[in-house]
């Protein structure tokens, strides 16, 4: 009978932490700055964006490999058609 408490005050701190913790971890991307565009700016236009893989989306569902890829097709086909959502894949 000794060994109930103890298992019950290790259920409770268990859900506690998980709680706690679980509003730590998640990312809130609504809240991270718009790409910066003006970096990635080609000075020469046969200069190609890092092959690495973070996602930027879109609000038109499309989501791009990384912010680079993001301001080019931005560039290309204007800001009023292609307008940034949030980090990550869409959907």
């Amino acid at each position: 009978m000794a060994a109930f408490p103890h298992v019950t005050i290790f259920f409770l701190v268990s859900y506690t932490l998980t709680h706690v913790f679980s509003g730590v971890l998640k990312r809130d991307y609504s809240r991270w700055p718009k790409p910066p565009c003006k970096m990635y700016r080609p000075v020469d236009p046969t200069s190609d964006c890092p092959n690495v893989t973070a996602p930027v989306c879109a609000r038109d569902g499309r989501t791009y490999q990384n912010e680079c890829f993001f301001c080019v097709a931005q560039w290309n086909f204007g800001r009023e058609h292609i307008q940034f959502d949030k980090y990550g894949k869409c959907g």
